[in-house]
């Protein structure tokens, strides 16, 4: 797995990230989502790395990353935090700018990478993912019955923790033959253990509060993304069921957007990295 690539655990201030990275050229990061760590990416980086250095970092309190005290308002697992790791990763690694890739979750904290850092983000692409208060502003039944994990995640009151460690195999799922014998590993590993279980959900009740305050204070600024903007959505998932044509919701935030989809599942670089891989080599490419 990564073979060629090199294993590190990275400072980034506040929090250790473990990363991968590997290959040459132009930087591109890749951004795992939930529950996945960077290990998700071991079937796309490979194809990447023959015109791309590429990064591939767990996210802060997933994977192998350490996770960040917590706080009152869930603002230390925001993607505005997360996005300045991504900052204090390039700088470790000595970047000065990158393309960043980010699926699910990571599609967040990239965005608001582009967003909070537009002089350090030279490409974005986000896959399967609108930004998160255009989520929550059309949420609707549909939403609640398909994504009602979001707000069991999110939730106080009763946190989820406990129902998500009595049996995190049957909760998250995912297989070594889908995923690959060392990348399961690797994610099962990380679900079985309550402090990676916790910062996946502090991840989500950020997104309920901070991350859904700051997408709503930027839209109400008119705040947009320059850069040169990547959507793709795998086919057999359901961004368009509803979201109906979820590029209308990019072309909202992006002056410069380009649209795609991938036959695939949800995990589309476990399930279909041939076809993310060359889609992503043209759009990086200019």
């Amino acid at each position: 797995m990564f073979d060629g690539f090199t294993l590190d655990e990275i400072d980034g201030g506040p929090v250790r990230l473990r990363v991968r990275h590997g290959g040459s050229g132009p930087p591109v990061v890749l951004l795992h989502g939930h529950p996945r760590t960077h290990a998700t990416w071991h079937r796309v980086a490979p194809l990447l790395a023959g015109r791309h250095t590429v990064i591939c970092p767990d996210l802060r309190g997933y994977g192998g990353s350490t996770a960040p005290p917590d706080t009152a308002d869930h603002s230390s697992y925001a993607k505005r935090a997360m996005a300045a790791d991504v900052v204090a990763l390039l700088d470790a690694l000595g970047h000065r700018r990158a393309a960043v890739v980010g699926h699910d979750r990571g599609c967040y904290v990239a965005m608001r990478a582009a967003l909070d850092h537009p002089d350090r983000v030279s490409r974005l692409a986000v896959l399967d993912g609108v930004p998160i208060g255009e989520a929550l502003a059309r949420a609707d039944a549909r939403f609640a019955a398909r994504w009602w994990h979001w707000f069991f995640l999110g939730q106080v009151d009763k946190p989820a923790e406990r129902v998500i460690n009595a049996d995190p195999d049957a909760w998250y799922g995912g297989s070594p033959d889908r995923m690959g014998a060392e990348a399961y590993a690797d994610y099962h590993r990380a679900i079985h253990d309550p402090a990676t279980v916790h910062a996946m959900c502090e991840d989500y009740r950020a997104g309920l509060g901070p991350d859904r305050a700051a997408d709503d204070a930027d839209r109400a600024a008119g705040r947009r993304i320059t850069c040169p903007v990547l959507f793709a959505w795998s086919e057999r998932d359901d961004m368009v069921e509803l979201y109906g044509d979820p590029a209308a919701i990019w072309r909202d935030w992006a002056d410069d957007l380009r649209v795609a989809s991938v036959d695939s599942g949800h995990h589309m670089a476990e399930e279909a990295p041939e076809a993310l891989a060359a889609l992503l080599r043209d759009f990086l490419a200019g």
